[in-house]
């Protein structure tokens, strides 16, 4: 009787995982054959194309009033420096947040914690106007810096996960002479490999996928992102081509595959594997 029941809900475990399985990859699958659909209409009475054209990726590079490939170029751009730097920015504070001591340090992070609660878009204005009075508005650079110093709000999860590594490390190290920096760079980041993949990869998406803070900066068009840049497309009621926005979103996901693909490797590691003498 036992075993029936474990056989009948190892059957649902798995008739669940599939139907979930087929509700994630259904939109992926359709909008990928539909880039490869001749026409520009949304609909097609057939889920395959009757033949598969490549027309529509030749478009986004081709046509002179679509610069798909620069805004594509300023997106990846945008969001690997904000990526380096996001991460960089956020180890650094909330490694003295985690390590040390000081005058403020639970004031810094109650105001932290307050202002991350807050949604980010209503601050926009506020941006907006820093921005315009430095000379600012419409650059990647400001971008740039709003995305890392804002990632460093969210950056309480790598506080607690620097918490959970333990202080005997840096002790010992410190007898053996180590420094703070030496330390930091030598014992804590090759510890926190699979936090330092998170930071990495939250810090590349959100610049990468963002289009409100990129819509409101940005004001010229050879500037823009491809999420303002596709939005636009749309947008036009006379010139709604689904078929090429469609080519225009399989470009998007590559670079956000490729990169969990070559970072999540480092997920999977133990964190103090030998980190501990003798």
């Amino acid at each position: 009787m036992r075993k029936k029941q474990s056989v009948v809900g190892l059957t649902v475990s798995y008739l669940l995982l599939i139907v979930i399985s087929v509700i994630a990859i259904y939109p992926v699958l359709w909008i990928t054959l539909a880039s490869f659909r001749p026409g520009t209409a949304l609909y097609s009475p057939h889920f395959l194309p009757d033949h598969f054209s490549l027309v529509h990726y030749k478009e986004l590079f081709t046509t002179s009033t679509f610069p798909y490939g620069t805004w594509y170029l300023n997106t990846l751009k945008i969001a690997t420096f904000s990526m380096i730097l996001s991460t960089f920015l956020v180890t650094l504070g909330m490694y003295s947040l985690s390590r040390f001591r000081f005058k403020g340090r639970q004031t810094a992070l109650t105001l932290m914690l307050v202002l991350g609660m807050f949604p980010s878009f209503m601050s926009l204005t506020a941006i907006y106007i820093i921005l315009m009075q430095i000379n600012l508005l419409d650059t990647h650079t400001a971008i740039v810096l709003v995305y890392s110093c804002g990632a460093v709000l969210g950056g309480f999860i790598v506080k607690g996960f620097f918490d959970t590594i333990p202080r005997s490390l840096d002790e010992a190290a410190r007898i053996d002479g180590a420094g703070h920096m030496k330390i930091f760079t030598r014992i804590i980041l090759p510890l926190s490999r699979p936090m330092l993949t998170y930071v990495a990869l939250t810090s590349f998406v959100g610049p990468w996928m963002d289009f409100i803070f990129a819509r409101l900066v940005l004001r010229t068009k050879e500037k823009w992102t491809v999420a303002v840049g596709m939005w636009d497309l749309v947008s036009r009621y006379q010139d709604s081509n689904f078929t090429l926005f469609a080519a225009g979103a399989v470009l998007i996901a590559i670079p956000i595959t490729l990169l969990f693909f070559f970072l999540q490797r480092f997920l999977v590691q133990g964190l103090t594997s030998g980190a501990n003498k003798g």
